[in-house]
């Protein structure tokens, strides 16, 4: 299994992308990557972590790409000019066979629109989207899309759900994943014109359709699919984010108030590391690209080595498990 990343993307420089490539191929040895970007710069970092590591060195290679696409830029235009740019380069790596997959931490419309450029979509797809793993208090729920389409089609929405149970079903162990609409009610007829006509799509295919969703019992668990178009869903995500790292210095704050609290902290740190992790966006490595004909996985901007890490392991079982293959057979079968 060879996974193309793109060692230059992201806040965090090629440091986070090279340390996260080398926990995955140490625990993984049937992984191989490829880091993509300045052959002399990444080689140089490369060497300063794997002094001695023969085994390392031979399933860890570089791939020169001469640009970077900086998160400030506009994606289409970007694309367009930059055709050595590290996420162009990576895809046809992907294009050519050279490699399963490609993973990149940086800017997310511009690795969207470089999939679709070099690889194409899936038969059958309209419009290729991102998906996310939220937490939830039993397992993790996908959302779609989460920014990839602002302005969508109930047709739109309803291949989203279609690509999105194919994937849950396969990469969660989900026998059929049960498929929520987000919407500002839970009662039929609730909701913008989108959402309604969306329903009645939903409603009337094969999936296992529950009916709306709304935006408070995303993290009951008893959903595992959420679908909606990428405005919302990119403010969905957004907010998550911010919550959790706002509840964390919260409670920290109140922690360092008293000294009973600090005691009685010492007691349930355990606990507290734990919820950390729950809600840590690294724990779940990236965004699956679903819809375009190869597979691509987007990573926060701001991705540690765990998160990469993570986000190598999504990619290589989206591969694994022929995800592309389940999604167009189930658009075939769930025609609307």
């Amino acid at each position: 299994m060879k996974i193309a990343l793109d060692a230059m993307g992201g806040d965090r420089g090629s440091e986070m992308a090279i340390q996260g490539a080398l926990a995955a191929v140490r625990e993984r040895r049937d992984l191989r990557v490829i880091l993509v970007g300045p052959r002399t710069h990444l080689e140089q970092q490369l060497a300063d972590y794997t002094t001695g590591d023969d085994d390392i060195l031979e399933r860890i290679v570089v791939h020169h790409a001469a640009e970077v696409i900086t998160m400030d830029e506009s994606p289409v235009e970007a694309v367009r000019k930059k055709k050595e740019a590290t996420v162009m380069v990576g895809f046809d790596l992907v294009k050519s066979g050279e490699a399963d997959a490609l993973v990149s931490a940086g800017n997310s419309g511009a690795t969207m629109a470089a999939a679709i450029r070099k690889l194409g979509r899936l038969p059958g797809v309209s419009r290729p989207g991102i998906a996310s793993f939220f937490p939830t208090v039993k397992k993790p729920v996908m959302l779609m899309d989460i920014g990839a389409n602002v302005d969508c089609r109930p047709q739109h929405l309803y291949q989203f759900a279609v690509m999105a149970s194919s994937c849950s079903r396969l990469l969660l162990n989900f026998d059929r994943p049960r498929v929520g609409l987000l919407s500002i009610g839970e009662e039929t007829g609730k909701g913008n014109a989108l959402v309604k006509e969306t329903y009645d799509l939903l409603k009337q295919s094969p999936l296992n359709f529950i009916g709306n969703v709304e935006g408070r019992d995303v993290y009951k668990g008893d959903v595992d699919v959420i679908v909606c178009d990428g405005f919302v869903g990119n403010i969905s995500l957004k907010i998550s984010e911010g919550l959790a790292e706002a509840a964390m210095l919260m409670l920290k704050r109140e922690i360092m108030k008293t000294w009973r609290a600090k005691i009685g902290y010492l007691l349930i740190r355990d606990a507290f590391a734990g919820f950390k992790k729950q809600v840590d966006y690294a724990e779940y490595g990236g965004a699956p690209l679903l819809g375009i004909d190869g597979t691509g996985i987007i990573c926060h901007g701001a991705s540690n080595a765990v998160a990469i890490r993570n986000a190598i392991e999504v990619a290589a079982n989206m591969v694994r498990h022929r995800i592309n293959e389940a999604i167009v057979r189930a658009l075939g079968e769930h025609t609307a």
